[in-house]
């Protein structure tokens, strides 16, 4: 068996790889493991639990429950919310660890646990090491535990209000009311489903048209949401709207589309978000994050615009250790995930979306023209499923593969090859000034990865 925790928690299909079992010991696993650490010190443990709407999200959930209850652990059971508010809650009732059950962006059949730490942030790495290795020791070996009986069991409450608190808080932080904008909203059937249109609505918006906004617990991410955009593209010029906003399954990403369709990415989120946090005078340092994968043009509006940038490995989670570090309150990536520091622990879609939204009423600009800070270089993306990923750093056949690229795009453009931190897969990006050369080369190299790590 190889780590269970990958870059966004533990990941799998459900009930193949990810099983009642499994989510049960993990999450003794962690109430021991963080009771050890001193987090519950001088009180009984509190822990939030919400999840997306798939299927296996019901069963998953019982048996989280069950194992934080028989751990002595006092549930907050949110049910259905994106992870952004299930991290919000996590630090605003005050309690002592988080648990979010989802697979984001990734089909029905799979789901996900993720633990957040007190005040809602990700798990140190060292303290996953440790649950994984009480649960191996604990669950899968032959050392017993010390159960707690009585009253000492953990209780288990619905807390209902978690929805209007959240919603609240979204409103909360905004700039300005959106008042006048048309908003397109598509939830991917996913866990934001309800709370996005309400939270535009409330925010003065107006939900002219919604598409993934019937969870069904089957159909999360099917053919809606931020990786299919062409519905909401299409919708925006049949509603006239102003602004689309496209989430994931667990509404921790946004991307959007403008007045005709067009979409606007991460990366020109966040140099709009800049733009506007440097001109209120919020934006931190005077400084973005991003990674290694934002597009050129990204890099230089940021130069043009006197912004500095810190680019960090790709992954969100690399995103928000500088961040943090640093005490910088921008940054995301080209996927759309966007972290607004001052307000959220992680990527929040609906609040990005809301930011967005605000920008357009303040400016009374539209959203192609916010856009245009920022011209985008051709890029192409190509995921090469079934190969041996974890060979992509050392394949000496590859390494040249990408040399002769590199050298053959010059000064204007880029190769960046890594393995998928969450899928099995790896990612070939190329940048170039030409799309028709991107695409050859992003080709090419698809093709050698096949070859060499097939």
């Amino acid at each position: 068996m190889g780590r269970l925790f990958g870059t966004d928690g533990v990941r799998g299909v459900a009930n193949v790889g990810l099983t009642a079992e499994l989510a049960l010991g993990l999450s003794v696993a962690a109430a021991h493991v963080l009771g050890e650490a001193g987090a519950f010190e001088g009180h009984r443990p509190v822990a939030v639990v919400g999840r997306d709407p798939r299927a296996s999200g019901e069963f998953l959930e019982a048996a989280v429950i069950a194992g934080l209850a028989s751990a002595g652990v006092d549930v907050l059971r949110v049910g259905v919310l994106p992870t952004p508010a299930v991290a919000y809650l996590t630090g605003a009732l005050g309690a002592d660890f988080g648990v979010m059950l989802s697979a984001s962006h990734n089909a029905m059949p799979d789901n996900g646990i993720k633990f957040l730490a007190r005040g809602g942030h990700k798990l140190d790495d060292r303290i996953e090491d440790a649950i994984e290795t009480h649960y191996r020791t604990h669950t899968l070996g032959s050392e017993d535990w010390n159960r707690p009986t009585g009253a000492a069991v953990g209780r288990v409450r619905e807390y209902t209000e978690g929805f209007d608190k959240y919603v609240a808080h979204l409103i909360g932080v905004l700039p300005n009311r959106l008042d006048g904008i048309k908003v397109v909203i598509d939830g991917a059937h996913g866990a934001a489903a309800y709370v996005a249109p309400e939270a535009f609505a409330r925010a003065g918006a107006e939900v002219v048209h919604t598409l993934g906004a019937e969870p069904t617990g089957l159909n999360i991410n099917d053919g809606v949401g931020s990786t299919h955009l062409d519905r909401l593209q299409a919708a925006m010029t049949e509603y006239r709207a102003d602004l689309g906003i496209a989430l994931d399954g667990d509404a921790d990403r946004c991307l959007a589309a403008d007045a005709d369709g067009n979409e606007v990415d991460g990366d020109q989120i966040i140099a709009i978000l800049a733009v506007a946090m440097k001109d209120a005078g919020t934006l931190r340092r005077n400084t973005a994050v991003a990674t290694v994968m934002s597009n050129l043009g990204f890099k230089l509006a940021m130069e043009r615009e006197g912004v500095d940038l810190v680019e960090t490995a790709v992954g969100d989670r690399y995103v928000l250790e500088a961040m943090k570090e640093h005490g910088f309150a921008l940054g995301g990536e080209q996927s759309g995930h966007v972290i607004l520091l001052d307000h959220a622990t992680t990527g929040d879609g609906t609040l990005t979306g809301l930011m967005l939204g605000a920008r357009l009423a303040s400016t009374k600009q539209p959203l192609a023209d916010l856009a245009a800070v920022m011209t985008r270089l051709p890029q192409q993306l190509i995921n090469v499923k079934g190969v041996d990923k974890s060979r992509v750093n050392t394949s000496v056949e590859l390494a040249a593969a990408v040399a002769e690229a590199e050298a053959e795009l010059g000064s204007t453009g880029r190769v960046l090859l890594r393995s998928s931190g969450t899928e099995p897969l790896v990612r070939v990006m190329v940048e170039a000034a030409d799309p028709v050369q991107a695409e050859s080369v992003a080709q090419r190299l698809a093709e050698a990865v096949r070859t060499h790590l097939g």
